[in-house]
């Protein structure tokens, strides 16, 4: 099972210094005169170390949780299971919903894209998380660590636009049923699945610009299991309020704006549903927004939790734990969220398997 060197000599390192989870590491650098090779040299060194980012020489130490070394194999085989689920789940939705005519509906088709941005999030994050737990080397190249911040960024944007758009769909459908199928055309919902992975492919590549644009050297520690924007500056040799700036307007401008879309179409939906004046209709509207609030809630309180985590030492735990559900578990959790009461879904997946089984 994995080695804990990387562990023990990281937190024999850190001592009770600093307070910041991630900015230890800096002055660490600091302390060891990392920071001062980093520097010293000038202009001159940090156009040379740019050059060095893509090298071979530059790479990330993921942590994880190898400070735990007897939860290694527990931690295998529960990660290892989740992971199976999302992909099954996943792979089971977007199977289902094609399959079955019933499902050709605009909300089946967000749903369908939640699934695939799911599936893909989570083999982005689980997968590598999985290879730290097994190997002793837990090294992963600059290029990697990257290339993995890229992609899960903008898996994790798309997700919170979709999620917006289907508190929009389910606005039109509740507050203006007679006009669904007019207003919720195709072509539109083709358009609002496409702007939301252009806008998450846009964020993606701005922080990542950024993020390429600062300087590294030799082996950088990171105590988290995966390349994520907080953690990978606080390595940098150069300074990075740019791109610090940049990430906290981009997050703040997405959150806010797919919360603003989701309350709004939630409270137009509330108030249709005071002037309903049967319970049956009560009862069935809700059914249709139950799972959806479901994920939402799960969701974005993951997130809002996540970034409101005090700064020290006693958090980075709990840092950890929040990050494993956000891009863990919620990829299994969706799928399982939105079949649950769903008779139709439960009866085509059933079919499905029973198929696969009769052919086999």
């Amino acid at each position: 099972m994995a080695d804990t060197s990387w562990a023990t000599w990281a937190i024999g390192n850190i001592g009770p210094k600093p307070v910041d989870k991630y900015r230890v590491w800096k002055v660490e650098r600091k302390a060891t005169g990392v920071e001062k090779e980093c520097g010293e040299e000038g202009s001159s060194v940090h156009q040379k170390l740019n050059q060095e980012n893509q090298s071979a020489e530059v790479t990330f130490i993921l942590l994880g949780f190898s400070e735990y070394p007897e939860l290694q194999i527990p931690l295998v085989l529960l990660f290892l299971t989740i992971y199976s689920v999302s992909v099954l789940g996943n792979l089971g939705m977007i199977l289902t919903i094609k399959i079955n005519p019933k499902f050709h509906t605009p909300v089946y088709y967000f749903l369908r894209h939640l699934s695939f941005v799911d599936l893909c999030y989570s083999t982005v994050v689980t997968s590598k998380l999985l290879e730290n737990l097994i190997v002793e080397d837990r090294t992963i190249s600059f290029t990697g660590c990257i290339m993995q911040f890229s992609f899960a960024c903008i898996f994790v944007v798309t997700e919170t636009f979709l999620l917006a758009v289907m508190a929009y769909d389910r606005f039109v459908a509740i507050c203006n049923p007679l006009l669904y199928t007019a207003v919720m055309f195709q072509k539109l919902c083709s358009l609002l699945v496409g702007a939301s992975y252009s806008w998450g492919t846009v964020c993606s590549l701005t922080l990542t610009h950024f993020l390429s644009e600062l300087s590294f050297r030799g082996n950088n520690i990171i105590n988290n299991f995966v390349c994520e924007h907080a953690a990978i500056v606080a390595v940098s040799c150069s300074d990075p309020y740019i791109s610090q700036e940049i990430i906290l307007v981009s997050a703040t401008f997405n959150e806010i704006s797919s919360l603003m879309i989701i309350l709004t179409s939630y409270v137009f939906i509330f108030i249709t549903l005071l002037k309903m004046p049967s319970t049956g209709g009560h009862h069935k509207a809700f059914s249709t927004c139950a799972s959806h609030l479901t994920a939402i809630t799960v969701f974005h309180g993951t997130i809002l939790f996540l970034y409101c985590v005090p700064n020290s030492r006693s958090s980075w735990l709990m840092v950890k734990v929040a990050s494993v559900f956000y891009t863990v578990v919620i990829p299994m959790l969706n799928p399982v969220i939105y079949s649950l009461g769903n008779n139709d879904v439960k009866e085509t997946a059933r079919k499905l398997v029973n198929t696969k089984l009769l052919c086999q």
